[in-house]
């Protein structure tokens, strides 16, 4: 049995517009989009970034969460994972009754053609995908568009031959779902590199081969079943997952050109490496924006809003932490006090992104200047609803000693 699968919505766009705009819209970030991207409270000026927060893939695949559960309202709605790496838009999802199949908790019937099942914006595996179509559940997909692309490149990179090797995080969903296109083909393959130091030594192994069995041992839990060093770093074809820093992404792919260009010669490199800039375009456009920000502005400090799991928040946190001090906050909760702010470090290791979030935090002191003016950098990560980034800056304004005493709204 087939499933019934909706890719464009469900035709409920106007239906859930008046409940997506109370649950996410902010006023406070419509008037500083409209007002130059400032906002000056006093001694404090808020400076935001020209790009941040939902992206189109986000919003659409919110869009079309909200659209399911009102088309479904007496069917079990069932999310595959997290719809995007937000935890405030996950617990409004599950206080909607839509459940979630990561839950361990979670009471479920078997699936079956009863139950509606969300494919989130960064996809799901092959595998899993052919599951639900064997069990005829109906299917909302979500997929992102830029994820998609990159499935389409990595698909052709198998079938002509070439191992994909995929920049990017091998637990989280987008990698997996990616790494996954190329098992559509017997011989196919993928290697996953999470940075440029796992780059340097596959390079190495292009260059000059080296000690099969110890390859195997570093790489064998990021590569597909039966990898081969010896032959399938051969042919190379450069994928990523879509929120990974741009800049480390293309210094990747300079170094495997590089690497197949001292292993076969420039004259056959077309045979051996191939590259597609699969950098999704909202990442790209928010990352510039925070250089344009840090370029044009005099920031005293950088705040970075957005889930602690996300991919592209941290990677923004990053980027301005190497120009000022930079707190990568969840939300407007983690500013405890004018004193105090609760934030997870830049450099935490990725691996405690499975940790509870107070388990992720640490602590810093003396974060907001006490006397005279004070400049503040904001930006986003694209799973951040602007009601978190509006509380934020209402948060800073009362911190800063210009704001309301009262508790944080979304100022809608």
């Amino acid at each position: 049995m087939s499933s019934v699968i909706f890719r464009k919505g469900l035709d409920l766009k106007e239906a859930v517009a008046a409940t997506l705009a109370d649950d996410y819209d902010s006023t406070i970030v419509d008037e500083m989009t409209s007002h130059g991207f400032r906002r000056t409270r006093g001694r404090l000026t808020v400076h935001l970034a020209k790009e941040f927060g939902f992206c189109y893939g986000v919003d659409r695949a919110v869009d079309y969460a909200y659209q399911t559960r009102k088309r479904f309202p007496d069917q079990l709605v069932y999310l595959t994972g997290e719809i995007i790496h937000n935890p405030h838009v996950n617990e409004k999802l599950r206080a909607a009754g839509i459940r979630f199949l990561i839950d361990p908790d979670e009471p479920r019937q078997p699936l079956g053609p009863d139950a509606v099942i969300i494919i989130p914006a960064f996809g799901v595996t092959v595998t899993e995908l052919a599951e639900y179509d064997r069990l005829g559940c109906t299917l909302i997909d979500t997929t992102c568009g830029s994820v998609l692309n990159v499935w389409k490149n990595v698909e052709r990179y198998a079938s002509d031959g070439f191992t994909a090797l995929i920049h990017g995080k091998v637990h989280h969903e987008e990698t997996r779902a990616t790494a996954s296109q190329t098992l559509k083909y017997p011989a196919g393959r993928f290697l996953v590199v999470l940075d440029l130091d796992q780059a340097r030594r596959v390079c190495g192994y292009v260059r000059a081969g080296g000690d099969r069995e110890a390859f195997i041992a570093e790489f064998g839990n990021t590569a597909s079943d039966g990898f081969d060093p010896d032959t399938d770093l051969e042919r190379i074809g450069l994928a990523n997952q879509t929120t990974m820093l741009m800049s480390e992404s293309l210094e990747i792919g300079e170094l495997c050109r590089q690497a197949m260009i001292d292993r076969y010669g420039e004259a056959s490199l077309d045979g051996h490496f191939r590259a597609f800039d699969t950098i999704c375009s909202a990442t790209q456009d928010r990352q510039d924006a925070v250089r344009g920000l840090l370029a044009e502005e005099r920031l005293d400090l950088m705040i970075v809003v957005g889930g602690y799991n996300s991919s592209n928040t941290r990677n923004l946190a990053r980027m301005c932490s190497t120009h000022l001090p930079t707190f990568h906050v969840a939300d407007a909760e983690s500013l405890c006090s004018p004193t105090e702010i609760r934030h997870r470090p830049v450099d935490a290791p990725l691996s405690n992104v499975a940790l509870p979030r107070r388990q992720q935090e640490v602590a810093a002191d003396g974060w907001l200047a006490g006397n005279g003016r004070l400049a503040v950098g904001l930006t986003a990560g694209a799973s951040t609803p602007n009601t978190i980034i509006g509380q934020v800056v209402q948060r800073l304004e009362r911190f800063a000693g210009n704001g309301r005493s009262g508790p944080d709204s979304n100022s809608r």
